[in-house]
């Protein structure tokens, strides 16, 4: 349904002229006198490229999940993977419509605006702001954990020898010191395009790699086990060839935790808006156009990506993909490029993944005041010492990240978006007993069973001690 005009400008026109609208004044398609100020949370026109704006969404889909998603495939089956997968993602493009339909009527680029006219309540921008910063901490939490293990192949070692250099709590201070900070002190996010390119080309090398072992790596395959620092031997996997056989369908304990890995794997919505203030020659059928390329794109990567892991392991798959390759052989040249790239590409998604938690803490703190150097350079400044400190001295991050994820992925993919469109589109326009809003209410109502159930397994977890495997 086209949107009414205003001002002889679609609603649909991206975010180039009208300010948000105030709290108690009412969405109604008749008026036609809004006035029309520079908006307040940017000082410049929409500059980015579609094709820039593609590589920064698609950087911000790309998410660590990845390397657990052959690990979901081992618990599902082929078929039922794929059903899920692609559910998953056509779901995530219909969110997507309907923040992009809602933010064409207020003409605001931040969640936590959004909250504000449907819930009155700005504190409940925590939803996607804790949801980013996690998000941060996971993929600084992977370079703490990884980077010193890749250092360590380098050098041929077998085991840690306690150089300043292999403490991952020093690496991540130099990475976040030397790289993220750097680049978080970006003015635009279109900006970040190159470096999200560049990420996600590293990805590609990963999905090449595993294509690439599929046809290498025999099966059973051997295992390559450490008895002590210095030496290793080749001992039998506890793997027969009835386990190398592909299945369609599987049903088990780990099969249910498939559909938040899933969901979480297609976050993006706190970044949605941003970029969609920077696209150049911004409109809602662009801006979906934008989201639609990039979630098909990671979709192609997460399936081949899974398909090809799990035909390589079958049911000996970890939830850690990398991981299983160094059973096999722990000094892979091979393996070991692909970690690093791995590294590259979490740590470039960082930066991009902080210009939304920025625009929140600007939102709430600093909500009428222009851009200021200062402001910028601080809070960037402060969010990345948080982190830091958060990865430093949590040593496990497996809960924080399992209930924050349980409860952001639906609310992000699914709640928010369905009431914000049933809340801000105006019942002139579309009715609430129309076919789109009763979409909207039962897209909100499937979140909120997502997130039941996603609950109900942590808790589960929590109680029986068995771990959840998998992750975002």
């Amino acid at each position: 349904m086209e949107l009414q005009k205003i001002n002889g400008h679609s609603r649909d026109d991206g975010f180039d002229a009208l300010d948000g609208l105030a709290e108690n004044e009412e969405f109604l398609p008749h008026k036609t006198t809004i006035k029309k100020k520079e908006l307040h949370f940017t000082d410049f026109e929409g500059k980015t490229s579609f094709g820039m704006s593609i590589f920064n969404l698609s950087n911000a889909i790309m998410g660590s999940g990845i390397l657990g998603l052959a690990f979901a495939m081992s618990n599902t089956g082929i078929v039922l993977f794929i059903i899920l997968l692609v559910s998953i993602a056509i779901l995530s493009a219909y969110s997507i419509h309907l923040l992009l339909r809602s933010a064409g009527i207020v003409k605001s680029s931040c969640l936590s605006h959004f909250i504000y006219l449907t819930s009155k309540h700005v504190n409940k921008e925590n939803i996607g702001f804790f949801s980013v910063f996690s998000a941060m901490s996971s993929y600084l939490f992977i370079v703490k954990s990884e980077l010193p293990l890749v250092i360590q192949a380098f050098l041929g070692e077998h085991a840690n020898t306690g150089e300043w250099f292999m403490n991952g709590n020093y690496l991540i201070i130099i990475v976040s010191a030397v790289i993220i900070f750097p680049l978080a002190l970006m003015k635009r996010l279109g900006y970040l395009g190159y470096t999200s390119g560049f990420s996600l080309s590293c990805m590609v090398f990963f999905l090449i790699s595993v294509i690439y072992k599929k046809f290498n790596i025999p099966c059973p395959f051997p295992e390559y086990l450490y008895e002590n620092t210095t030496s290793s031997h080749l001992h039998n996997s506890n793997m027969n060839s009835t386990d190398c056989e592909a299945k369609a369908f599987t049903v088990n304990s780990q099969t249910a935790y498939t559909v938040p890995i899933l969901a979480f794997a297609f976050v993006c919505h706190p970044e949605v808006l941003p970029i969609y203030t920077e696209l150049r020659n911004a409109t809602k059928k662009r801006m979906q156009t934008v989201a639609n390329i990039s979630i098909l794109a990671m979709f192609v990567m997460y399936l081949l990506t899974a398909l090809f892991g799990y035909l390589t392991f079958y049911s000996g798959v970890e939830s850690e993909l990398l991981h299983t390759y160094v059973r096999v052989d722990p000094l892979d040249v091979l393996i070991l490029c692909v970690r690093l790239a791995v590294l590259v590409a979490v740590i470039l998604t960082v930066p991009v993944v902080l210009f939304p938690i920025r625009r929140a803490v600007l939102q709430i703190l600093f909500y009428d005041k222009p851009f200021h150097w200062a402001r910028h350079i601080g809070i960037a400044f402060a969010l990345v010492f948080l982190v830091n400190v958060l990865v430093i001295f949590v040593p496990s991050m497996k809960d924080i990240f399992g209930l924050i994820g349980a409860t952001s992925a639906p609310s992000l993919i699914f709640i928010l978006p369905g009431i914000f469109y049933i809340r801000i589109v105006p019942e002139e326009q579309e009715p609430l007993k129309s076919r789109p809003k009763i979409q909207a209410a039962c897209f909100t109502i499937l979140g909120f069973i997502f997130m039941v159930m996603s609950l109900s397994f942590i808790i589960i977890d929590w109680a029986t001690g068995q771990p959840i495997k998998g992750g975002h």
